[in-house]
């Protein structure tokens, strides 16, 4: 435990620095939103491709990290359709807990992966981006278009959001030229690996920086039970798949890392665009990132107890 606390305070920290920045107004509000979209669009992408084009396949468990992480992303998945019913939330209400429950903050799972794992860590994280967000995005344009049927889902428009996706992208360029055997060249790859530096800092930031809790009235039961699926349930679920199809304890504890991830502001973008309860989402993502200074560090120690080690 010591660590993992070692590894992840700093990181709640930058998160917490960006807060207080933004509610201070430094460097003001015309600074954020150009920041998250460099991370996003530039930053991060580096990040990727430098760490997936180096990476050794061969040696990692590819498709069991994939089941273990679909397994657990389904399962939650239909706990939060059941929970949204039980409650008797309205449509904008169980969209709003929806993605409450799947969604993950991909800036906060980079940064700890590479402060908990480092370099073979972010790789494994690269592979965890590529796998979830796909169905992650489809999974949560489907039920929020089901919750509202004035919104028509536009599945040609879905796929080439997904596709267009920076991230994926990414990814998709780092296998290429690892599989093709390729390499980047050296001022290439020096350049990549400046802007990675940038990456991880700025990005929590503004993680930070986006924080608000704007709940509606009779949020409470939304609020607990989709920051009790995400930040309990997937996890557990995840890291239960892991140990029976035997991953080992680095896998396992990336698989558990990007479970136990608080939900992220494409959530809150997604319930404004096709009519959800967005005060209902900010408020869930805000308190999702709090609880999981709490929750992150129990559910990663717990993998490193059980998972076994390679």
């Amino acid at each position: 435990m010591p660590t993992l606390l070692t590894a992840l305070v700093p990181v709640f920290l930058l998160i917490l620095a960006g807060w207080g920045m933004r509610r201070w107004d430094f460097p003001g509000d015309a600074f954020w939103r150009p920041a998250e979209r460099l991370t996003y669009y530039v930053l991060f992408p580096a990040l990727l491709v430098r760490s997936l084009a180096a990476a050794p396949f061969a040696e990692l468990p590819i498709g069991t990290m994939a089941a273990a992480l679909l397994g657990g992303l389904l399962a939650t998945a239909v706990a939060a359709l059941v929970g949204g019913r039980l409650l008797r939330l309205d449509g904008g209400g169980v969209g709003a807990l929806f993605q409450g429950s799947v969604r993950f903050n991909t800036y906060l799972g980079l940064a700890a992966a590479a402060g908990l794992y480092g370099a073979r860590g972010v790789t494994l994280a690269g592979l965890a981006i590529a796998v979830l967000i796909p169905l992650i995005n489809v999974l949560c344009v489907a039920v929020l278009s089901r919750c509202n049927p004035a919104i028509e889902a536009h599945w040609g428009r879905v796929a080439g959001a997904v596709a267009r996706n920076p991230l994926i992208l990414a990814c998709l360029v780092g296998l290429g030229l690892n599989f093709a055997g390729l390499r980047l060249p050296v001022m290439v790859d020096e350049s990549l690996a400046i802007l990675a530096r940038a990456a991880l800092p700025l990005g929590l930031l503004a993680v930070g920086a986006g924080l608000e809790l704007r709940g509606t009235p009779g949020s409470l039961p939304a609020l607990i039970t989709a920051s009790a699926l995400k930040l309990l349930l997937f996890p557990l679920l995840s890291l239960g798949i892991s140990l029976w199809i035997g991953l080992d304890a680095l896998a396992a504890g990336v698989v558990v890392l990007f479970s136990a991830l608080p939900g992220a502001t494409s959530a809150y973008i997604l319930a404004r665009q096709l009519g959800s309860d967005y005060r209902l989402t900010a408020a869930i993502l805000t308190v999702e990132t709090g609880l999981s200074l709490f929750t992150l560090p129990l559910a990663l120690w717990l993998a490193g107890r059980l998972a076994p080690l390679s």
